[in-house]
């Protein structure tokens, strides 16, 4: 019965006693237990008899909380605190670690009246679009369990992909919500930084941009409206937090015929991607054009060698900070992508930021002036398809070699380096079966006009 229904109304069928929660729990727990040994999507989960003496709890509480959530069970990405379960990073070295408190986005959805249950598994620290580690191994894609389900939210998109959970929330700095959400048939959702509020663990550099965010994954841009009305809005210990400017459940009245997409393509042939992807955006794309939307194939005045520059510095930057913070000590043990960021960051002088901050600065110009032309930019959400689990990362693309280990992500950092509101949306499957997405870019601060958007792509 459930699968047939969308969260929105589970979350109605709940409150108007069609329902019981315990239901809604035995339902996504069942699940679990038939297809999380094979996925490893969650990670830490508790024990089920403490889940059922939560929902005990919330249902004795019910008139206490409110009620865009109530009963609905979820499961945490492993890098955001939830009191209970260890924060554990991927790594072995943080496998005991529990946290005293529940970060902002964990206090609300339980406001919400949601259970937490376990944490979703992601690679050490979130890096590397492939959701691998140590402690507890890899992450596999619900369409062909011998590849990847991308990342770093990988786990996240996984159990939402395959109904093991309603929905999940995940991070995005490199398409970390975006990338696993193209892989799993899903929309993932990177939000203009600040809509989502955080703790601020890291002292912070006035100087350096917000390149991650918190975001979310979901089957559908409704159900994923209902998550970002519980999580959404400012909060005292978050300086940069933000309001919405109405409910992301509301819907625009927006015509179709007044929507103008810019297509970025490749980038005027800067980009590689493996063959199948650019032909299943197009097609998308022409059925928006028939919908009466104006899609414009756009080059763009922007050097992708610039763009690229100024994004692995200010990222190497960040994770640098982020890593003295947590006094982690580097060595070999630890992933290639930890010990990049971790080498790379060390390495950088002032002018270094200073050249890669007007980088940033000359990016942003550029877009500002294709923003008034169109109301959207498109992209691919990825220029590889999931790929085999085993291997670290793609070293190259149609044989085009590439340099780094997240060079095959490339295609996603100009929203994240000008924290733009970005969502992945699904595009259809390749003769292999296998998922892709496309990016929807919006301006920042227009997140409510993405999801918007998002919830007409769903209906062409």
């Amino acid at each position: 019965m459930l699968e047939n229904l969308s969260v929105q109304e589970i979350v109605s069928h709940i409150l108007s006693k069609k329902i019981s929660p315990e239901e809604v729990a035995d339902y996504y727990l069942n699940r679990i237990r038939k297809l999380n040994p094979v996925l490893n999507a969650i990670v830490s989960l508790k024990d089920e008899d403490l889940i059922k003496d939560e929902v005990k709890h919330i249902k004795q509480k019910d008139k206490d909380v409110k009620a865009l959530l109530f009963g609905l069970p979820l499961a945490i990405k492993d890098l955001t605190d939830a009191e209970g379960l260890p924060t554990t990073y991927g790594l072995k070295k943080f496998k005991n670690n529990l946290p005293s408190k529940n970060s902002i986005m964990v206090d609300r959805l339980i406001s919400h009246g949601a259970i937490i249950i376990g944490k979703t598994n992601t690679p050490e620290l979130g890096l590397g679009s492939h959701t691998t580690n140590k402690l507890f191994g890899t992450t596999s894609n619900i369409f062909d369990h011998t590849k990847t389900a991308g990342g770093s939210s990988g786990g996240a998109a996984s159990a939402v992909g395959d109904s093991l959970l309603p929905f999940a929330d995940g991070s995005d700095m490199m398409g970390s919500c975006r990338n696993p959400a193209a892989y799993s048939n899903l929309y993932g959702f990177r939000p203009t930084p600040g809509l989502i509020p955080e703790y601020r663990i890291m002292k912070i550099d006035k100087q350096l941009p917000l390149l991650s965010t918190p975001g979310c994954l979901a089957r559908t841009p409704d159900d994923m409206a209902l998550f970002l009305d519980a999580v959404c809005g400012k909060h005292p210990l978050d300086p940069f937090s933000l309001d919405p400017q109405s409910s992301f459940r509301k819907d625009s009245d927006d015509d179709l015929s007044t929507i103008k997409i810019g297509w970025l393509s490749d980038m005027n042939g800067s980009y590689k991607f493996e063959e199948g992807i650019m032909d299943l955006c197009e097609k998308k794309l022409n059925d928006l054009d028939k919908a009466q939307m104006h899609i414009s194939t756009t080059g763009t005045e922007i050097n992708t060698n610039m763009l690229w520059d100024s994004w692995t510095t200010l990222r190497a930057k960040n994770i640098f900070n982020y890593l003295k913070e947590m006094n982690l000590e580097i060595n070999e043990e630890l992933g290639l992508p930890v010990r990049w960021e971790y080498a790379k960051g060390r390495g950088l002088k002032s002018e270094d930021i200073h050249r890669s901050l007007g980088q940033r600065h000359e990016c942003r110009m550029i877009v500002e002036k294709l923003f008034k032309q169109y109301d959207f930019l498109a992209i691919p959400s990825a220029q590889v398809f999931p790929f085999d689990k085993d291997i670290e990362y793609p070293d190259q693309i149609s044989n085009f070699s590439l340099d780094t280990y997240h060079r095959w992500m490339e295609v996603v950092i100009l929203p994240s380096l000008l924290g733009l509101p970005t969502i992945s949306v699904p595009v259809g499957f390749n003769k292999n079966g296998l998922p892709m997405g496309m990016q929807i870019i919006g301006k920042k601060g227009d997140d409510l006009k993405v999801i918007s958007f998002a919830k007409k792509y769903e209906n062409i």
